[in-house]
């Protein structure tokens, strides 16, 4: 196995994002498979589809939504089966008891309780519709299987490790950071190569993924605030009002709007490294990168040392005779003090998430030890 395949493994298996969706899968799998004996096996019913049907319903990815979400999903599962009923008790099984049974099923939609459900009510409607509807016997059994999936799918989910999503937003927020840090590192090496409009504008659009990561890392936080309401683990408490994460969150924002600016700044005419004169360009370009480089190594220490030379340099930059340059050199340094003082907490507050889940193929390198 070669070492790059064997890295990306690894760093697949100490992923907590991929296990818990992994973890969710199997319960899920349990979930309906356990529904599915207990209706056809223990309790011999007929035609017990529904059962682990019901199951797959209710298995959502937090116990509230499970208990929410599961709810509505149920009574739109209950609702399809005594709607099949009444269509076949009526309408026999024809082509127009199926239309008629369709129709009314996304007409429900209209109830907004149950509209999003509409499409649940139809699928259910015309497998049980199709499947027999002769005898009030069959109709007990199929309510019976219904309930036999819920309750379940809601066991399984709340007793078998109750989803909590801490450590999918945690490892999210600490990529988010680590990456902002290779940006800077990068803008510094480029500045000092000599950058061209291209290496800018490539920087603006990556400050604009880092956007879309921290959409994403806004919405694990809000599924990880969820998943810790009418969970029973110990560990869900701190999650139910994660007030340091928004502010992680809020920080970051604004470490990547001042990038962002600095880079739109780097970008115009006036700001070249070769019209700043070297006793701006190369201390500046300096502690660019080594903003970058404690950001990526979640180094506090480094951060305030990196500040402390900031504050310095535009103390010493004051006593210098002014140049036109002046006005860039103000908003390359505001931009960089920003970022410094947006990530100097978020460096505090790492690794977010704990350690990486120590977990490799044998024989490789310690997942755990990664940075």
């Amino acid at each position: 196995m070669s070492m790059n395949l064997r890295e990306r493994i690894d760093a697949r298996l100490g992923d907590p994002i991929w296990w818990n969706d992994v973890l969710q899968l199997l319960k899920t799998v349990l979930a309906a498979v356990t529904a599915w004996v207990l209706a056809a096996s223990v309790l011999d019913l007929p035609q017990p589809f529904l059962a682990p049907w019901a199951a797959l319903l209710v298995v959502h990815a937090t116990v509230y939504r499970t208990f929410s979400k599961g709810t509505q999903q149920v009574a739109a599962t209950v609702v399809a089966v005594l709607l099949a009923t009444v269509v076949g008790e009526l309408m026999g099984l024809s082509t127009w008891a199926v239309a008629a049974l369709l129709v009314v099923a996304l007409v429900l939609g209209v109830v907004p309780w149950l509209g999003a459900e509409a499409t649940t009510i139809a699928a259910t409607g015309l497998v049980v519709l199709t499947t027999g509807f002769e005898s009030d016997v069959l109709l007990i059994s199929r309510l019976l299987d219904t309930a036999i999936g819920v309750a379940v799918g809601l066991l399984v989910n709340v007793i078998v490790w109750p989803p909590l999503r801490r450590r999918t937003a945690a490892e999210a927020m600490d990529r988010i950071d680590d990456n902002i840090g290779v940006l800077l590192v990068d803008m510094a090496g480029g500045l000092g190569d000599g950058c061209q409009d291209e290496d800018v504008d490539a920087w603006i659009d990556r400050s604009r993924d880092l956007d879309g990561d921290l959409d994403q890392a806004w919405s694990l936080v809000r599924q990880a605030q969820e998943s810790a309401r009418m969970n029973p683990r110990r560990s869900a408490r701190p999650m139910k009002d994660p007030q340091q994460w928004h502010g992680l969150l809020r920080r970051m924002e604004q470490s990547v709007a001042e990038t962002r600016s600095l880079a739109r700044t780097l970008g115009s005419q006036s700001a070249h490294k070769e019209t700043w004169g070297d006793d701006f360009a190369l201390p500046w370009i300096d502690m660019l990168g080594d903003t970058g480089r404690a950001a990526s190594a979640a180094d506090p220490d480094a951060m305030r040392a990196v500040r402390e030379r900031l504050e310095a340099f535009s103390e010493s930059m004051r006593t210098t005779e002014r140049s036109a340059e002046w006005p860039v050199y103000g908003a390359l340094i505001i931009n960089l003090r920003n970022i410094i003082d947006a990530m100097d907490v978020v460096a505090e507050a790492n690794p977010i998430g704990g350690r990486r889940l120590p977990v490799r193929l044998p024989g490789g390198p310690d997942v755990a030890s990664a940075s």
